[in-house]
């Protein structure tokens, strides 16, 4: 028990209190300080904390109500709120005639998140791919969409939505992606996801649901592709490129009826597939009654010309098209859009619904906004100079530093293949100065499960997020360090 006495100066302590119900008697003395409406609260949250913190230890016995009240300077009536509240929920038990106890329910918690997004530390200059310019989001343009979005948005809009998406953003992707990439664009088919990633795993659901087991991937390719189609229970098998896209003679022997492909750039070699092999892949998915999933990653972002239209246009019943706006707004709005042959729509949309009901609503209506006053069209034009100029700057440094190298691929997307000359080789010695000089590179290698005899370096050079000024730094960061340690 406790007994309190104030001191001269006004403060009310504890006699005979000890252990840690002293020290949890200090955290509870700000909370009896608290604002009168807020003070019943603050004192359970304090309790509550000293209890998961072990700052009050499973079977210390707390004062009686009346007591703590005198102590603190608050209504008994407060305190015995605070315990009936904290033994309700199992931090506290009460024994009728014995009093209140610390109960054994409760554990501490971590008291940090952690932040598990990808990182680069100790990198100066980073050049690996896959991050566009994020300080190029539209920020002004999209702040404008979020007032005019809210000031206008029924209520029942912020309900559960239709798990394919707004019938609004249906419509504004299906006109934009019908424009801009050529595809057959049925808004009753089209189901807005999570990105790229979430498309790309409805999709192998629905085919394992299917019987289908196996899905070709392009070798070399994204590894991102077969690491999702892996989590939802299928096997990848990895198919080599020749100069005009997928190979066809290994992807007949395979025997699997799905592939994954990038045939408007493909990923990462740069090459767009030939008219002749975007033919022959069609001919092949009609003869086995098969699937071409097309990742349409970076379509809108071509330099030398127009964009090649999107597969999927030439037979929308055996290609699934995906896109997201990972690579023209930023890959944090997690928002894209999948195009399903209208024999896998209603499974789709129900695996949809059942992995997280469909995308937040708010973000879709800011998004078919955006879109609807032509911002996204801007948008695309700000970032296709951008990158156009950044592209020139790394092909410009790599000629000026490492003479001799080749760029191969179009003149397209967020990244270039560059052949560095046989000099500055082996590839691992050209890591290893490439990690000295502080300078983020990945090798071809990366994304291949072979590797090739060519004794030269290959690398995959991602340039979107820097600036010309920080590409010619990197370049010339990697040419003076020495070739040796």
């Amino acid at each position: 028990m406790t007994s309190s006495r104030t001191t001269s100066g006004g403060r009310r302590e504890v006699a005979g209190a000890d252990g840690p119900w002293s020290t949890a008697w200090e955290l509870l003395l700000p909370a009896a300080a608290a604002p009168a409406r807020r003070r019943g609260r603050a004192l359970q949250s304090a309790l509550r904390e000293a209890v998961r913190t072990g700052r009050l230890t499973a079977g210390t016995r707390l004062p009686s109500s009346r007591e703590l009240a005198a102590d603190l300077g608050v209504s008994r009536g407060l305190v015995t709120e605070a315990y009936e509240q904290l033994t309700a929920e199992g931090y506290l038990r009460s024994d009728r005639g014995s009093g209140t106890w610390v109960g054994d329910a409760a554990r501490a918690g971590a008291r940090t998140a952690r932040n598990l997004a990808p990182r680069t530390p100790g990198v100066l200059v980073d050049f690996r791919p896959g991050t566009p310019d994020l300080s190029l989001f539209p920020r002004a343009a999209w702040a404008a969409a979020h007032k005019s979005v809210l000031a206008r948005l029924p209520h029942r809009a912020l309900g559960y939505p239709d798990p394919r998406g707004l019938p609004e953003l249906r419509t504004a992707l299906a006109s934009l992606l019908t424009r801009r990439r050529g595809v057959v664009a049925d808004p009753e088919r089209l189901v807005v996801c999570s990105g790229v990633t979430q498309a790309t795993s409805l999709l192998g659901y629905v085919l394992n649901r299917r019987g289908i087991r196996t899905v070709g991937v392009e070798d070399p390719g994204s590894p991102e592709h077969g690491g999702v189609f892996t989590s939802v229970g299928l096997t990848t098998a990895p198919l080599p490129l020749d100069g005009e896209g997928l190979a066809m003679e290994p992807l007949r022997r395979s025997g699997v009826r799905a592939v994954m492909t990038t045939p408007a750039h493909q990923f990462p070699s740069g090459i767009a597939y030939s008219a002749r092999r975007r033919g022959e892949l069609l001919e092949w998915a009609r003869s086995v009654d098969g699937l071409i999933v097309e990742d349409d990653y970076d379509g809108d972002f071509r330099y030398d010309r127009a964009p090649v239209g999107a597969l999927q246009g030439l037979d929308p019943e055996h290609v699934a098209y995906s896109g997201s706006v990972s690579k023209s707004l930023a890959p944090g709005l997690r928002l894209g859009w999948l195009l399903v042959p209208r024999e896998l729509t209603d499974e789709v949309v129900d695996r949809k619904r059942a992995m997280d009901l469909g995308n937040p609503a708010l973000d879709q209506a800011l998004l078919a906004d955006l879109i609807d006053r032509g911002g996204y069209d801007r948008q695309l034009r700000r970032c296709q100079r951008a990158y156009r100029e950044r592209r020139d700057a790394v092909v410009g440094a790599l000629a000026e530093h490492f003479p001799g190298t080749e760029v191969s691929g179009i003149a397209a997307g967020l990244h270039i293949i560059a052949r560095l000359p046989e000099r500055y080789g082996p590839e691992e010695l050209f890591l290893a100065r490439a990690a000295r000089a502080g300078v983020g590179v990945r090798p071809l290698s990366a994304h291949a499960t072979a590797r090739t005899a060519d004794p030269g370096v290959w690398l995959v050079l991602g340039y979107a997020h820097l600036t010309p000024s920080d590409i010619a730094r990197g370049v010339a960061s990697l040419a003076r360090e020495p070739a040796t340690g």
